[in-house]
């Protein structure tokens, strides 16, 4: 029968809705049977082409309809889709697929034996990312009906040496990998698909279905697919249906697509795929016919001619210059040219909402990049549009995959702080009605875990909120109770000393029912999760035996990247995002084709580890770049809509963009098309007032009987240099927290010196031999990362040194410490000054010596001139006026002990008083009564008095930026700053 019937064979072009197409055909022909069309079958590439066409018969038909069977034969879940359709009862049973993720695990397995084999060992992470590409590859070499034991007799005689590692280890692999399916009497599912194709392609030669059968929209196929769809073109009641088949392309142009002896095809044409699956079919271009719905008759559109002479072979190009205007003219298409992502999303939106403001019609996004699909989403939730995704986003973007790959992280850092606080702030963990008060423990935790990292492991966290360190004390003790709740859900989940993948993949599940219940299991995204780590657990016991409790949560996010979770249907009617798959068979009245940048669209071939492009050809497998020829197959698709708007960013996060080819091709031909200036301008104006009003200096006035009554001898620069840093803090309360698990600060530094310094005032009695064993001691004792000590320990004992020695200097001549970290007060111009002293010695003629230690550079005598940096005077003052207990005696010495370096060493001393040889300076014995002045000026203006606190009044003063963001510096500094003096 076959030979006698001329192949049916059409072609739905570009301009042409191609599911609203072939609706309208398939009613044509075949409607007038009302179960005519029950009894029949449409092969599509895919389910979501099986929505397309199933939603295209639903609109031509207007009313009830009995559909047609609507198989998706490319579809990975072929075994459920394909049913008794392709796969009748009767027909030899063939074996069931292998699970994906079995199969991946196990390939990991082969492949970390055949390197143990040569000598290298590879972690677990990484040879499940080498056993994705190589189920690529075996999955090419089935589809292309290619036997692997080909690869002995295709290497070329020349090829680097690590190709040939890489072909060693594939043989090994290859040759073990049907061994393995046989044990499970499974079989891969490409080869399935491919049998089951088979078995229905003879069926059918000999025993055709009853109804009509269409294959549609089929546009790649092996040899298999080639054999089924040649059988279908063939039968009395069978039709193929091609998307976008350049029927006017010329044939010099069409031959060279093709390639010839020792000439390479044109992989990246939006052609070549059709010209290889018409070859399979045994059709020449000229015997494919148009599809006409009704039998309409109609001239080709311009719109499909000008899409074809734009995608024409590079050296075919030269064409352009003496096209007719009618051939590359493209009516209604526009681009848009946008700075950077953001505002393209903005402008896409935009696009997407006015489309709108017609009744009826219909817009899309089609782009590969998701995260402008994310962006633009978003973006029309200001309106109330919930656009889903069609393409998905990969399970590890989604909440419950974040929360497995939260906990691998917090387990593989052994429950660092940041890792930690991240699970447990994460959304879905106590979503319940307990959220609230699981918030605020974990909240009181955070606080008390800024600055450096505690000692590793739950423990650490225990005793650094016990004894160590935390950002003040009264958060540590806060935290203690919170901790005793946490760690215990956590203590079952340690970091393993030998892990195997199955007993972490069962962590990872177990932590997630404790902290999240069903929550981290259900709705889709949930579903998909319990799937997945179901299928890791069950195939662990196959796949590698080497794993990196570090490299794990890398090997779990590539596992979650590789599953798409797809929003249930219920978005808006007329807004859609699609992916270049989904929107190869779907239309809009506006198609928005974004991301147009190379390496996004066309994305960047992905590298082959295990084939060599040379032996990619001696096999015949499809080259890298054939996945550009697809990508610009399905962008001229999209071309052909009615309205089409081009989008692209100049530049992406990190440098400037190059303009797709796709877009270029475009431009040259037509000479530049219309920009949607309009549209750049709307999404630059959406977000940006009509007016700014930049903030003013701030300068709180608060009343007089508000203000603060005491002051620390730290804080007089503050309010003299920055009054509005002083309100903040003294006033407003406002305090900066140091970052979570943040490097060692001066001030923690300086804070660890003083401890060191003040237990051996108290327990060691300044010994200066005991000093460095003490230091020593509490080093060790320091919860700070053992990395940061090991780097600042040395510097800190060698500038420890140098303080005992001076002070073993200082004994030999009469002076001695007397006090140390020592708090006084005292009363005077009405307020309290406070402050504490590092250290008070008593000298040989009995005055007092104030000490204070610096990690690094003291304060410039300059800066005490002009009336700064009074700290040791006015501990001089509160020591003078008896505001010390148990100390008396007038100052005399003032002391910087820097433990910065100066010459050859760490460590010196400095004073800020005393006279230069010009006279010039603070003599000691007028160092106190020049603070107290400066004090009594301070506070009778600001304290006192009513004097305003302005911003940065002298910022040469005010180098600490910590209120800058509250006081909107950058809004108003260097526009007239307001300046007060007293």
């Amino acid at each position: 029968m076959s030979g006698t019937i001329q192949p049916s064979i059409f072609t739905i072009p570009p301009h042409r809705a191609f599911a609203d197409a072939l609706a309208a055909g398939l009613l044509a022909r075949f409607g007038g049977d009302p179960l005519g069309l029950a009894r029949s079958i449409v092969l599509l590439p895919n389910n979501r082409a099986r929505r397309a066409i199933r939603d295209a018969f639903v609109r031509a038909s207007g009313g009830a309809l009995l559909l047609p069977r609507l198989v998706s034969i490319g579809d990975p879940a072929l075994d459920e889709a394909i049913g008794a359709a392709l796969d009748p009862a009767d027909a030899p049973a063939i074996p069931p697929a292998i699970d994906p993720v079995a199969r991946q695990l196990i390939l990991a397995r082969l492949i970390e034996a055949a390197r143990a084999g040569a000598g290298e060992a590879i972690d677990a992470g990484e040879a499940m990312r080498f056993a994705a590409d190589l189920g690529r590859t075996l999955d090419q070499l089935i589809v292309e009906g290619i036997d692997p034991a080909r690869l002995r007799d295709a290497v070329p005689g020349e090829l680097a040496e690590h190709w040939q590692a890489s072909l060693s280890a594939l043989s090994v692999i290859l040759d073990r990998w049907p061994e393995e399916l046989a044990r499970r009497g499974r079989i891969d599912l490409a080869d399935r698909r491919n049998r089951l194709i088979r078995a229905t392609a003879a069926r059918w030669r000999t025993d055709p279905p009853s109804g009509f059968v269409v294959a549609a929209g089929i546009g790649a196929a092996g040899p298999a697919m080639g054999d089924l769809l040649r059988t279908v073109s063939r039968m009395e009641r069978g039709l193929i249906v091609l998307a976008g088949l350049d029927r006017a392309m010329p044939e010099q142009e069409w031959e060279a697509l093709k390639g010839a002896e020792g000439v390479d095809g044109i992989e990246t044409h939006p052609q070549f795929g059709l010209s290889r699956l018409l070859d399979r079919i045994g059709v020449a271009r000229h015997e494919v016919r148009l599809w006409r719905p009704a039998g309409a008759e109609g001239a080709r559109s311009a719109r499909s001619i000008a899409i074809g002479n734009a995608m024409a072979p590079a050296a075919f190009t030269d064409k352009w210059q003496v096209l007719k205007p009618h051939r590359r003219r493209l009516s209604n298409v526009r681009m848009g040219e946008l700075a950077n992502p953001a505002a393209e999303a903005q402008a896409i939106a935009l696009a997407l909402r006015e489309a709108l403001e017609t009744p009826e019609r219909t817009a899309a996004l089609v782009t590969p990049d998701r995260a402008l699909a994310v962006r633009v989403a978003q973006h029309l939730k200001r309106w109330g549009i919930e656009a889903d995704d069609s393409a998905g986003r990969p399970l590890a973007l989604m909440p419950p995959g974040t929360l497995l790959l939260a906990i691998a992280e917090a387990v593989a850092s052994d429950f660092a702080p940041v890792p930690l606080l991240a699970l447990l702030k994460h959304p879905l963990v106590r979503s319940g009605e307990d959220r609230a008060a699981w918030l605020e423990d974990v909240r009181a935790l955070d606080r008390a875990l800024r600055g450096p990292r505690p000692g590793p492991g739950l423990e650490g966290i225990g005793r650094f909120l016990a004894e160590g360190e935390g950002w003040s004390d009264r958060d540590r003790e806060a935290a203690r109770d919170p901790w005793s709740a946490i760690e215990p859900l956590l203590a079952p989940f340690a970091r393993p000393a030998r892990p195997t993948l199955t007993y972490l993949m069962g962590l990872v599940r177990e932590a997630a029912g404790v902290l999240a219940g069903d929550e981290a299991w259900s709705r889709p995204a949930g579903r998909a999760a319990a799937d997945l780590v179901a299928a890791l657990e069950e195939g662990a016991p196959d796949g590698p035996q080497r794993i990196d409790v570090a490299t794990f949560p890398a090997l779990l996010r590539a596992a979650l990247e590789q599953v798409a979770v797809r929003p249930p249907q219920g978005g808006h009617p007329r807004i859609f995002i699609w992916g270049l798959i989904e929107a190869r068979l779907q239309r809009a009245d506006l198609m928005v084709l974004g991301g147009l940048n190379e390496g996004a669209w066309p994305s960047l071939p992905a590298p082959d580890p295990w084939l060599a492009p040379a032996i990619r050809k001696a096999l015949g497998l499809p080259g890298l770049e054939r996945r550009i020829g697809a990508e610009a197959e399905e962008f001229a698709a999209a071309l052909g809509a009615p309205h089409v708007l081009l989008t692209r960013a100049r530049r992406d996060a990190r440098a400037p963009a190059i303009a797709s080819r796709f877009w270029l091709r475009l431009d040259a031909m037509t000479g530049r098309l219309p920009r949607a200036h309009g549209l750049a301008k709307w999404a630059d104006a959406l977000d940006r007032p009509e007016a700014t009003l930049p903030a003013e200096q701030p300068a709180p006035i608060p009343p007089v009987e508000d203000r603060p009554r005491r002051i620390a001898v730290t804080k007089l620069d503050r309010l003299k240099a920055d009054p509005f840093a002083f309100y903040a803090d003294a006033m407003l309360k406002l305090r900066p927290m140091d970052a979570v698990d943040a490097d060692p600060t001066p001030a923690w530094r300086g804070s660890a010196v003083h401890a060191i310094l003040d237990a051996w005032f108290k327990q060691d009695g300044c010994d200066p031999a005991l000093l460095r064993a003490r230091a020593e001691t509490l080093l060790a004792e320091t919860a700070a990362h053992p990395v940061l000590r090991a780097l600042w320990s040395p510097r800190l004992l060698e500038a420890i040194d140098w303080i005992a020695e001076t002070t073993a200097q200082d004994r030999a001549e009469g002076r001695a410490p007397v006090a140390a970290e020592i708090k006084g007060s005292i009363d005077l111009y009405g307020i309290r000054l406070e402050g504490t002293a590092d250290r008070i010695d008593r000298a040989a003629s009995g005055a007092l010596g104030i000490v204070d230690y610096k990690t690094g550079k003291p304060p410039s005598k300059k800066a005490v001139i002009e009336g700064y940096s009074m700290q040791l005077g006015l501990l001089g003052l509160i020591a003078e006026k008896g505001g010390f207990a148990g100390l008396e005696g007038v100052p005399g010495l003032f002391e910087y002990w820097s433990l910065g370096a100066k010459g050859s060493g760490l460590g010196y001393r400095e004073s800020p008083v005393g006279l230069n040889k010009k006279g010039e300076g603070i003599a000691a014995e007028d160092f106190t009564r020049r603070a107290a002045a400066v004090l009594e000026a301070a506070v009778g203006r600001w304290l006192t008095g009513d004097a305003p606190f302005v911003a940065k009044l002298h910022p040469e003063y005010a180098p600490y930026g910590d209120y800058d963001q509250l006081m909107r510096l950058d809004e108003w500094y260097g526009r007239a700053a307001r300046r007060e003096e007293p």
